[in-house]
């Protein structure tokens, strides 16, 4: 016959619920771990991709970089230098046979007063506008002074400036008052 008895002084504790405790505290720790653990796998495959596309892109930048400066190189080149001034030198002359001298000479003409006269005329085309510079000639201060008037007053001509103005002693081959100015001339 055996006999079971407890010479304990205190009773043995139930350690179940803690096991069952930790048990599930375990379980909830490993399906977090494993759902974090998916949430930065997939995170870092996308940003493989991002990382992928951004070198892709830099490596374009790259060549295009050194595509910018091989063209730089070419175009500081004699040969393309050359061939940039004659092009720049064959537009403007396209530019001079497009410009409308007909018209200019018929508003000239309606603007000059007596004693004015047209000694040279330059235009140039500014950024699509026609900037023209003139030489006049002209016998006496009253008419350089109704001449400057009537350009101002002008619907074809603006922006009138006066560069210089030199005076001489009246000589048959000479105006007494010659005025270089710009204005700007409205070809439409």
């Amino acid at each position: 016959m055996k006999l079971h008895l407890n010479l304990a002084t205190a009773p043995q504790p139930n350690n179940r619920p803690f096991m069952v405790g930790a048990v599930l505290a375990g379980a909830v720790g490993l399906i977090a771990f494993a759902i974090l653990s998916h949430a930065a796998y997939a995170s870092w495959r996308s940003t493989r991709d991002l990382r992928a596309q951004v070198a892709r892109v830099e490596a374009t930048m790259q060549a295009d970089r050194q595509r910018q400066q091989s063209l730089e190189h070419y175009f500081r080149s004699p040969d393309a230098q050359r061939i940039l001034s004659r092009a720049a030198f064959l537009n403007s002359l396209i530019d001079e046979r497009s410009f409308p001298w007909t018209k200019i000479f018929t508003d000239l003409e309606n603007t000059l007063p007596p004693g004015v006269r047209v000694v040279s005329i330059s235009p140039q085309l500014v950024n699509g506008r026609a900037e023209v510079t003139l030489k006049i000639g002209a016998l006496t201060d009253e008419s350089k002074l109704q001449f400057l008037q009537a350009i101002e007053k002008s619907s074809v001509f603006s922006g009138m400036v006066v560069k210089d103005e030199k005076r001489s002693i009246l000589t048959s081959d000479q105006d007494p008052i010659v005025l270089d100015l710009t204005v700007w001339y409205s070809t439409s």
